[in-house]
């Protein structure tokens, strides 16, 4: 009898050996929720280049879903939950709006993990990823500050939230150390991605006086109207200069492969676990890319210098002496944490613009 219990107990930790194995084989199922189509450029082209640098990078052991122009709310919501319910195994949360939806299905189905872009809450099966895009876009600002005749450059913004808030002061900060009476003004779009509104705020920044254009939102229509009315660009998400090659300085740039091959093979390997990540320049999650070759060697070299400081640790954008719009000053000396720049919900001296009330 003992040697038949023996038996059937080999047996039984082999099938369960052999399972383990299959398992393994079976390539990981990972769906990805955008809030935009992938198009050409932007922040949604961004993500899917992640993707498909996690693709290159793990082959056969990954399997991918794509899911475009989500909107934010219950529509992300059912998405999310229909790929939980399909065998995904990791699913992406890519825009800010998906937070709480994400929560929400992560609770319906604890045994999958999500991960969220910008997000500020976590759970057992939800973490939060994002990238310090403010240390790139204070390089792109000091850029601006160098090559603006007018002092002022105009900045078309998505929503008011901290890192776009973030954004907007780290470039007026990197421009007026290069210009110290330069402005930067803002227009709200309150969406992420509408070409015919991001053109219409473009253009009247321009009539406003910006001789050199930024943005945080998703499509190529900034660009388009930099090179169209003679302008200057600092691009963001993505390289522009196949849109704007005669109007674009250089662009931030985001970079997600690096980082989603490393939580894909995290949940394969089952070591996962949700601690929140934000990387900046020396990670690699951010960079100042395409400086034009017409920009003068000083002010690269300028640039370059700057952007040294930050990977180093020698420098940080929000560092010194900050004062806000209404000359309340904001720090006296040192450096503000990351918590209170994780919840900046107010402009630097030299932007031109408003809050909306939350």
């Amino acid at each position: 009898m003992y040697k038949n219990l023996r038996r059937a107990l080999a047996s039984a930790f082999l099938a369960v050996g052999a399972a383990a194995a299959f398992a393994q084989q079976q390539p990981l199922k990972v769906g990805f929720v955008f809030v935009s189509p992938i198009g050409e450029a932007g922040w949604t082209y961004q993500h899917n280049e992640g993707r498909l640098a996690m693709e290159r990078a793990l082959g056969p052991a990954v399997s991918t879903t794509v899911v475009e122009s989500v909107a934010e709310g219950p529509d992300s919501e059912r998405v999310m939950r229909e790929l939980a319910a399909t065998g995904h195994q990791l699913v992406f949360a890519t825009s800010f709006g998906y937070l709480e939806p994400a929560l929400r299905v992560a609770a319906e189905f604890p045994a999958v993990k999500f991960e969220h872009a910008g997000g500020y809450k976590t759970a057992p099966n939800l973490n939060t990823y994002n990238a310090r895009f403010y240390e790139g876009r204070y390089l792109a600002g000091l850029l601006a500050g160098h090559a603006s005749r007018s002092g002022v450059a105009g900045y078309v913004a998505g929503f008011p939230v901290p890192e776009v808030v973030q954004g907007i002061n780290a470039f007026a900060l990197g421009m007026r150390s290069a210009n110290p009476k330069a402005t930067v003004r803002v227009l709200w779009l309150n969406t992420w991605f509408d070409p015919g509104r991001e053109r219409e705020a473009a253009q009247s920044l321009i009539a406003q006086g910006a001789d050199v254009l930024t943005n945080h939102s998703a499509s190529a229509a900034v660009a388009l109207t930099a090179e169209e009315r003679g302008v200057k660009l600092l691009a963001y998400q993505s390289d522009m200069h196949k849109f704007a090659p005669k109007a674009q300085l250089a662009a931030v740039t985001h970079h997600w492969g690096g980082y989603y091959t490393q939580v894909a093979g995290s949940v394969r390997a089952g070591t996962w676990q949700p601690r929140p990540v934000w990387g900046g320049l020396k990670d690699g999650f951010v960079q100042l890319s395409a400086l034009s070759p017409a920009l003068p060697k000083p002010v690269v070299s300028a640039v370059e210098k700057r952007r040294g400081e930050i990977v180093a640790g020698r420098f940080a954008p929000f560092s010194g002496r900050l004062v806000d719009q209404q000359g309340k000053v904001r720090l006296a000396s040192g450096a503000l944490s990351d918590a209170q720049i994780a919840t900046m919900d107010w402009f630097v001296e030299g932007v031109v613009g408003s809050l909306p009330a939350r």
